[in-house]
């Protein structure tokens, strides 16, 4: 029974179903659990490690609760009572790729194991006593990976195991010793083991294994797996009615492939991947117990919700896309270019982790596609792509707690030096006179610059769809000219210059003025991710193609870092480490790793050279005359996954629209603060003013000066107060274009600058604590029903700044609210009105130039950053 997996790539095709589809997957998968009641006691508590117990219960069809010695009767984690809590399934997988966007769906169902047998609780009190286990179950070391165990775990640790099986629903018995099944209807059956083993003082891991499908049942009346001897017939007609529903995820990539083309064309290129005749199921499904009044947060950097109850969250990097759902611009985006708008759940920075108000909180480790199913009132449902699930479960009391415990794990990001944040980061184009003209008129109204970033410096070629970089990691001579006299003149007065690279190069055999054609140098050192046919695989990326490097390629990290060096030794300070969300899903990769688990772990790999870059560079440095913290570099990074906080300096929320609007506009630039804050990203930011500009003949989306001026407004309250000139600069509003665009521009990096003595405070407890710069008021009044409500509304600096922005066309107040919480006022920063109700919603006027910041009422915070807006001439 072979599974298939089927790539279809649609780059090339020019009109498209504008209207895309929800997210395609398999329903929530319902499950009964029996358990044998001679073996299993009726209550017990279990010991796992020396601060957490599992509780087991078999009143109303058993159940499993975990608890943390601090609070022993508030379950952390809890299945529901009669129902499986692990399942399975053997599915066939469609993926439909274009231009860095993955659409996966399911084909056929081929069986579905959705019913659960507790048959064994073991307890494991020595490591070696958990080996003489493993090595006794023959199920178990038959040709799967033995659990991960360090030799240090904290014992005991619980096994958890039984049977998964199909069966008639209609004719389902109690189990006691046996399972009693109807003689005429087929079950298939698989093995399964759960281990808990204490992980820290406030974590809890878990791993989820599976044996292979069984489809002939051998046992004796002795035996603990099911008392039946049945041979498998009539398969097709006993899951037929899951067939018939084509939905899609995509099953186990473990195994080696054979690849085999069925079909191509200039429009759209098809792959199908078969497997060998296999038994291996390819889908796991964790469930446990939900709350109805529960609210769910985190999953990573999302850009139009913070609530998940309710919805179905993929965890899959990808382009964020163009509209995510804001009309017309999705409809456009998907007309010209296929899946391109995105929808709401499109992002380049997702994580398999969340925290609830209810203070539970749980995250999956590896690099599988999986699908939080959160659709359902009083459970949850994960499905995992692969046949084993590994992760944790959290601990803590507060919101700030269970950031501190999960960043605790997967890292945290390093200190960053006081330069970037010290003022603006000016983004430009155009060479060097440009920058020396644009450079005169910010002195001219005396803006506080802490360098300019200067995307272009690689030089511009006209294509298709306007100016494009050249993807050729070196400086452009001729767009640059004077490139050492500018970079030394911009040093002199304490200004910082950054570029831009990414991990894909271009052919540059047209390039006139090169000195090096880095494309062909990666390819004869071998170090490009490869097509089926052993070429490099060329990635379409809007109007040209591009060669990706193999970042498991142990000769890839060495190279890059050389062109790094260049770059820096030039006195270049920083870079935007660009892309790394792409990795085509059928490449293949120097390691051998399966492409679909390489594509979450890419951008974290991409991530990694460059930290480990920037911690070389610095080590180099040390003990030298002229050694200055100040010299730190800095790069910042787009696309990202679970364990990025721990290689990246610093985050961007990609691409928004030079818009208003909901998903992919300024307010989704606050969501995508908030959340991604959330789930362990303490430094973002975005482009001030938006980026992607839109010039139809029908449908134009151009950056107006109003949204500039409060996206101005707006990221003065952020780790990084950077300007972007977007991707048409002469359709946007820009901070140069004229004398109200520059005094507001000067104006609110003055604002960024008074609060600078508090960042420096608040980047140290994030590289200390993980908790974010801009947060949630969650984090902090997580016992306010009404904060639940917000989204883009307002936010927290730390916890001593809330900043209600302005987010609408037109709109010249807006509505603050103040939470229920510690005893404090909150003291508007321009008319100094004090606000002193909590629970409480006023209006508040926010002209332009004025936007209703407050800061708590008496606090040294407060004082010293109203002191620093008199001293700029602010106040």
């Amino acid at each position: 029974m072979p599974s298939t997996f089927k790539i279809t790539k649609r780059h090339h095709k020019h009109l498209n179903n504008p209207f895309t589809s929800s997210l395609p997957s398999l329903p929530f998968i319902h499950g009964t659990l029996f358990f044998t009641s001679s073996s299993l006691p009726s209550d017990h508590v279990y010991s796992i490690g020396k601060d957490f117990q599992l509780r087991w219960n078999s009143n109303n069809g058993g159940s499993f609760s975990i608890l943390h010695h601090f609070q022993p009767t508030k379950p952390i984690w809890s299945t529901i009572p009669g129902r499986a809590f692990v399942s399975a399934a053997m599915v066939d997988t469609e993926v439909e790729e274009s231009r860095g966007s993955f659409l996966i769906k399911d084909t056929d169902v081929h069986l579905v194991c959705n019913h659960q047998t507790v048959q064994n609780i073991q307890v494991i009190n020595r490591f070696e006593e958990f080996l003489c286990l493993s090595g006794q179950d023959h199920n178990f070391s038959s040709g799967y990976s033995r659990f991960q165990l360090e030799k240090d775990t904290q014992f005991p640790v619980l096994m958890v195991s039984g049977w998964l099986f199909s069966m008639n629903t209609k004719k389902k018995t109690s189990i006691c010793e046996n399972l009693d099944f109807d003689p005429k209807e087929p079950t298939i059956c698989a093995k399964y083991w759960v281990l808990f083993d204490q992980k820290s003082d406030d974590q809890i891991g878990f791993q989820v294994k599976l044996g292979e499908a069984n489809f002939e049942f051998h046992s004796t009346p002795s035996s603990s797996s099911p008392s039946i001897k049945r041979k498998y017939k009539g398969f097709s007609r006993r899951v037929g009615h899951f067939r018939k529903l084509k939905i899609g995820l995509y099953w186990s990539f473990f195994k080696p492939r054979k690849i085999v083309m069925v079909g191509s064309s200039s429009q759209e290129e098809t792959e199908e991947i078969k497997a060998k005749e296999s038994k291996e199921l390819n889908r796991v499904f964790f469930t446990y117990s939900s709350e109805s009044s529960e609210r769910f947060y985190g999953f990573g950097e999302q850009f139009s919700h913070m609530n998940f109850k309710g919805k179905k969250v993929p965890i899959l990097v990808q382009e964020q896309g163009i509209g995510r759902g804001d009309q017309p611009i999705t409809f456009a985006a998907n007309l010209i270019s296929y899946r391109a708008g995105g929808d709401w759940s499109t992002t380049y920075a997702p994580s398999p982790f969340y925290m609830t108000s209810k203070m539970r909180s749980l995250y999956l480790e590896g690099y599988e596609y999986s699908i939080f199913d959160l659709t359902k009132p009083d459970k949850v449902q994960i499905q995992i792509h692969g046949n084993s699930v590994q992760g944790r479960i959290l601990h803590g009391n507060t919101p700030s707690e269970l950031i501190e415990s999960f960043t605790g794990t997967i890292g945290r990001p390093p200190q960053l030096p006081e330069w970037i944040i010290s003022g603006a980061v000016v983004g430009m184009q155009g060479g060097t006179e440009m920058v020396r003209r644009v450079w005169d008129q910010l002195r001219q109204y005396d803006v506080p610059i802490s360098a300019f970033w200067l995307q272009d410096w690689v030089g511009q070629r006209e294509t298709i769809i306007g100016s494009q970089l050249w993807w050729n990691w070196e400086v452009d001579a001729t767009r640059y000219s004077g490139w050492q006299e500018l970079l030394n003149d911009l040093s002199a007065k304490h200004i910082k210059v950054m570029t831009y690279c990414n991990p894909c190069l271009a052919p540059t055999h047209d390039k006139p003025n090169k000195k090096r054609n880095l494309f062909e140098e990666a390819k004869k050192l071998d170090i490009l991710v490869k097509d089926k046919n052993g070429e490099p695989y060329m990635v379409p990326n809007t109007a040209f193609d591009v060669g990706m490097l193999d970042l498991t390629h142990p000769d890839t990290a060495s190279w890059f870092k050389h062109i790094l060096q260049d770059m820096v030794d030039d006195g270049v300070g920083g870079w935007m480490a660009d892309f790394g969300e792409g990795l085509p899903v059928d490449c293949t990769l120097y390691s051998g790793e399966d492409p679909i688990s390489a594509h979450n772990r890419y951008p974290e790999l991409w991530a990694q050279i460059n930290r480990d870059f920037v911690e070389e560079w610095k080590s180099s440095r040390v003990g030298k005359e002229k050694e200055d913290p100040e010299e730190a570099l800095v790069f910042f990074m787009r696309a990202g996954f679970r364990n990025s906080p721990k290689w990246s300096m610093l985050f961007w929320e990609g691409d928004q629209m030079v818009s208003w609007q909901t998903n992919d506009g300024i307010k989704s630039s606050v969501v995508g603060l908030l959340s991604s804050g959330i789930s362990g990203f303490a430094f973002n930011h975005s482009d001030i003013g938006g980026y992607c500009a839109v010039n139809f003949p029908f449908i134009k989306y151009q950056r107006s000066e109003e949204l500039l001026l409060r996206w101005m407004e707006l990221n003065a309250f952020t780790t990084v107060f950077r300007t972007h000139e977007g991707n048409k600069p002469s359709c946007n509003t820009q901070f140069y274009s004229n004398d109200r665009t520059l005094s507001h521009f000067a104006r609110f990096a003055k604002v960024y600058k008074a609060w600078k003595f508090y960042r420096i405070q608040l980047v140290k407890e994030a590289s200390s604590k993980g908790l974010p710069v801009v947060r949630h008021l969650f984090l902090h009044y997580p016992n306010d029903e009404h904060v639940h409500s917000l989204t883009y509304h307002q936010f927290l600096i730390g916890t001593e700044i809330l900043v209600v922005p302005v987010l609408d066309k037109g709109k010249n107040s807006v509505k603050a609210y103040f939470p229920i919480g510690e005893t404090c006022s909150w003291q508007h920063i321009w008319n100094r009105q004090i606000f002193t109700k909590q629970g409480y919603e006023a209006s508040v006027d926010a002209p332009i130039g004025y936007p209703a910041v407050f800061v708590k009422y008496g606090s040294s915070v407060g004082e010293t950053f109203l002191e620093n807006l008199r001293e700029l001439k602010i106040l």
